[in-house]
């Protein structure tokens, strides 16, 4: 077998070693027709089907290995020809090497990174250069701060890998995009690290297998953890049955259910206990694959990646705190809320305005926000025009007016009027929270850890003194109740 290069892809620099070895064999294979300089191999069978067979560039590698050893066995001599050199980031030519049923010959060719150097007017020797394969960005480049030269940069979500795997990125680090070196499109650009997966939004360039990146140097050590957790729901996602059927819509009741279990792990937590940590680690990373299944499933849409939301809740938190990047002043918490609040007035005053050109007042405001919440953010958005009680009293009257009106309803016995005014109890009721600067959501869940309490407390003074709680009248219960009441008391008193 006689395994050749094609170079980085002008004619030009195919070596005339490689130009004889094409004529001379005539049982030929090249990778992929889409390098510029495949059409010097004549009758060639390409491999491109396997890009298209196969998820991951392994397996594709494998099986070309595998369909140009079997020629070889059959028919004797084959020629092998590939992008750039035989010697470069190429996983197929090392599967050949190490198949002790050949003989290989590799022929030296010109790589990209021979104009790599030259373009870039280094020594990659001298200058420590480390070249690492984009799909393993994260992994090879750990706890190393560059020079790096990046291969295999070939569509915006590889690079947004490469980009997640630097957590501590500033945005504005230096590097230079090399694409289609030696073609007459050739293009060498400087940019900023916030723009290499937005090559084409920003600087005109659609990557592609024939674009790397020069990162001359990074603040600190690549981390990688997020670039990991990105590829394997990019993995799961190609290659899991129940994954691949999932969609955004599906995810929703996974996001709500793992949302709420961080809120458990959040009470659950003990300061004297560190174990406890435990369990908040692990829900946190529940809920942030949630928001990684999610960007991925955006991403193979090519919609949106996981930089993008990155990015955006980035710049949203630097606009709304223009206390720490701007020249506003915010000395106390209170200060802070109101320049928020008044930021965000203002992004939607821009953003959500209805055909008639009226403001959509309540844009923003999640209707599948549990219901207190929901209800207490349309009354705070409402007060913001004045449509609000000036103190708590006018709130609470309120309620006793609502009391009165579900005592009518249910005298009267109409179900749905029923519903409509307990409603209205309740919305009056987060009323009186807001105005007491409480939150309704969380009094009421802490209403219902106080009652689960109790109610255990009850449950345990029944079983000792032999009473059958099914069996007992209302008075028992409510006795028992208040005892639970005074102990609960006791054990607060105490701790």
């Amino acid at each position: 077998m006689v395994v050749v290069g094609l170079g980085p892809g002008p004619a030009g620099l195919v070596t005339s070693e490689t130009l004889s070895a094409i004529e001379r064999v005539t049982t030929r294979f090249v990778r992929t027709t889409r390098h510029p300089s495949a059409s010097l191999v004549p009758d060639a069978i390409a491999f491109d089907d396997e890009y298209e067979r196969h998820d991951t560039f392994a397996q594709v590698y494998a099986a070309i290995a595998t369909r140009v050893a079997e020629t070889a066995l059959r028919d004797g001599t084959v020629l092998y020809a590939v992008p750039g050199s035989p010697s470069v980031l190429e996983d197929g030519v090392r599967a050949l090497l190490a198949d002790e049923r050949l003989q290989v010959e590799v022929l030296a060719a010109v790589s990209f990174l021979d104009l790599a150097w030259s373009r870039l007017h280094i020594d990659p020797v001298n200058d420590g250069v480390r070249l690492v394969d984009a799909h393993r960005f994260a992994e090879a480049a750990a706890n190393e701060r560059g020079p790096f030269l990046v291969a295999q940069c070939h569509a915006d979500w590889v690079l947004s890998d490469v980009k997640l795997a630097y957590e501590a990125a500033r945005g504005d680090e230096p590097v230079v995009v090399l694409h289609h070196l030696g073609l007459p499109d050739e293009r060498v650009v400087r940019a900023t690290w916030n723009d290499i997966d937005r090559l084409q939004h920003e600087h005109g360039i659609v990557a592609d297998h024939l674009t790397s990146l020069y990162v001359p140097q990074l603040a600190e050590p690549v981390a990688g953890e997020m670039a990991k957790l990105h590829g394997l729901a990019r993995t799961l996602r190609e290659q899991c049955p129940w994954d691949q059927e999932q969609t955004h819509a599906s995810l929703v009741r996974y996001l709500i259910e793992e949302t709420y279990e961080v809120v458990d792990a959040l009470n659950a937590l003990d300061p004297d206990d560190p174990t406890t940590d435990d369990t908040l680690i692990e829900e946190l990373g529940d809920l942030l694959y949630q928001v990684e299944f999610h960007a991925t499933i955006a991403e193979q849409e090519g919609r949106f990646s996981l930089a993008d939301v990155a990015r955006a809740t980035h710049d949203k938190l630097v606009r709304r705190h223009p206390h720490v990047f701007g020249d506003v002043q915010a000395t106390t918490a209170g200060d802070v809320v109101q320049t928020w609040d008044a930021i965000k007035r203002r992004e939607r005053a821009s953003k959500h305005d209805t055909p008639d050109g009226t403001q959509d007042f309540f844009a923003g405001v999640s209707r599948a926000a549990p219901s207190l919440s929901l209800a207490q953010k349309l009354q705070k958005r409402a007060a913001e025009v004045g449509f609000d009680w000036p103190t708590v009293d006018g709130a609470s009257e309120k309620v006793a007016e609502e009391l009165a009106e579900l005592r009518s309803a249910t005298r009267n016995g109409d179900p749905q009027a029923i519903r409509m005014e307990l409603g209205d109890v309740l919305f009056s009721v987060v009323n009186v929270a807001r105005k007491l600067g409480l939150d309704a959501e969380t009094a009421l869940r802490d209403a219902s850890d106080k009652f689960i309490a109790r109610f255990k407390t009850v449950q345990q003074l029944a079983t000792q003194r032999g009473i059958d709680m099914t069996s007992s009248n209302l008075a028992q219960l409510d006795a028992l109740w208040d005892e639970a009441k005074i102990i609960g008391d006791e054990v607060k008193k105490t701790s």
